[in-house]
C-alpha cells in the first residue's frame, strides 16, 4: 500500500499536525526563557519601598534545593533619573540571561549614586544594597552566599557605584563592571554641580555635599584606587570598564585606566564607538554577562550555556579603539 502524499491528506490530519509542531515548538522555547519576579521591598534603613526585579535563570524551577548548591548573582545598576526596571524595559535582557545559569538582580537607586548621601540622613544608598539588599535575595532565592559567587555592575551613576562597591568591598564581590561610568564624580563634583539638568546638580549636591564634606574623598573613586595598600591590590575584584568614544564621560574611564595600569591592577578596558545611550549599553551588557557568568565560577553551572570557551584576562589592560585593534600594555 503506497503512503498517502502529503498534500492528499484531509484537512483534520493536517490541523492536527500543525498543532502538535507548534506545541513542540512552543516547549522548546518555554524551557528555555528566563523568568522575571519582582520584589517590592520595604527598606528600613531608608524608609522608602525600593522594589527590585530578579531573572531567574531557564532551569531554576526545574532545579531541585538539594541538588544544587545555588546560582551565581550579578547586580546589575541603573543610571541617574532611571529605575530598576530599564534594564528590562530597555534592553533584551532577559533574552540575554537566558543563555546563562546566573541571576540577574536590578535594584532600585533612585538618584543616590549608590552612596550614603552626605546631606540627606535617610539616603542610605550604599549600605541598603550590602545589608538589606543582599541579604534579602540571598534569603529569597537559591544564590550563592560567597564572594564567588558575587557580581556587580552598572551604567553611567551604576557604573560608578559598581566599581566603587568593587574596590570598597573586595571581599563581597569577585567582578566588578562598569558600562559608560560617571567615574569622577565624587572626584570633581564641581563639574557635575555646573550642569543644567537639575536633577544631576541637586543629586550631587545631596550625595556629597559640600568641597570639606568627607563624603567626597570617601567616595573618590580615583582616591580609592590610588590609596589602597599595595598588600590588598590583590584581593580586588577583576575589574572591567567601557566606555563609548563619542562619549563625554570617555576622559574620565580612561583616566582610571590608566591608575589601574600603574598600580598593575588586573583589568580590561575597552573604548568602542558609541554614545551614553541604550543603543550602546544593549550590546555591552551581554558582554557583561559573559564575562560576569565566566568570573563567578568556571563550574559547569555558570558556563554551561556559553557557546565560546571561557576567556582568561591575563594582560593589564586590554584597550580597543574604534577599529577594535587591541593594543596591550
Amino acid at each position: 500500500m503506497k503512503p498517502t502524499p502529503l498534500t492528499k491528506l484531509t484537512p483534520r490530519p493536517l490541523l492536527l499536525i500543525t498543532l502538535l509542531l507548534f506545541s513542540f515548538t512552543a516547549y522548546g522555547q518555554g524551557t528555555n526563557l528566563a523568568r522575571v519576579e519582582t520584589i517590592q521591598f520595604k527598606s528600613k534603613l531608608t524608609g522608602k519601598t525600593l522594589p527590585y526585579s530578579v531573572v531567574l535563570p531557564p532551569d531554576y524551577a526545574q532545579q531541585k534545593k538539594k541538588e544544587q548548591s545555588g546560582y551565581p548573582v550579578l547586580y546589575l545598576l541603573h543610571g541617574l533619573t532611571g529605575h530598576y526596571s530599564d534594564w528590562l524595559s530597555k534592553t533584551k535582557l532577559k533574552e540575554y540571561a537566558a543563555q546563562y545559569r546566573i541571576i540577574i538582580v536590578t535594584p532600585e537607586g533612585n538618584d543616590g549614586w549608590y552612596t550614603d548621601s552626605a546631606l540627606v540622613p535617610a539616603d542610605k544608598y550604599e549600605t541598603y544594597i550590602l545589608q538589606e539588599l543582599i541579604p534579602d535575595v540571598e534569603s529569597r532565592f537559591r544564590a550563592l552566599k560567597s564572594r564567588q559567587g558575587r557580581a556587580i555592575a552598572g551604567l553611567s551613576m551604576g557604573g560608578y557605584g559598581a566599581l566603587k562597591f568593587g574596590v570598597k568591598y573586595p571581599d563581597k564581590f569577585i567582578f566588578a563592571a562598569s558600562m559608560s561610568g560617571a567615574l569622577d564624580v565624587a572626584t570633581r563634583p564641581e563639574n557635575y554641580l555646573r550642569f543644567k539638568w537639575e536633577p544631576m546638580r541637586v543629586s550631587v549636591e545631596q550625595t556629597f555635599g559640600p568641597p570639606d564634606n568627607p563624603t567626597r574623598a570617601d567616595n573618590d573613586l580615583y582616591k580609592l584606587f590610588r590609596d589602597l595598600p599595595a598588600e590588598r591590590l590583590a584581593s580586588l575584584p577583576f575589574i572591567y570598564l567601557d566606555c563609548g568614544t563619542e562619549d563625554g564621560l570617555v576622559a574620565p574611564n580612561r583616566e582610571l585606566a590608566t591608575i589601574l595600569l600603574e598600580r598593575k591592577i588586573p583589568h580590561e578596558f575597552r573604548q568602542l564607538p558609541g554614545k551614553h545611550n541604550w543603543e550602546y549599553w544593549d550590546a555591552q551588557v551581554r558582554e557583561v554577562l559573559k564575562m560576569a557568568a565566566q568570573k563567578m565560577t568556571l563550574s559547569k553551572r555558570a558556563v554551561a550555556f556559553i557557546e565560546d570557551k571561557p576567556l582568561y584576562f591575563l594582560s593589564l589592560s586590554i584597550m580597543r579603539t574604534s577599529s577594535r585593534e587591541k593594543i596591550l600594555n
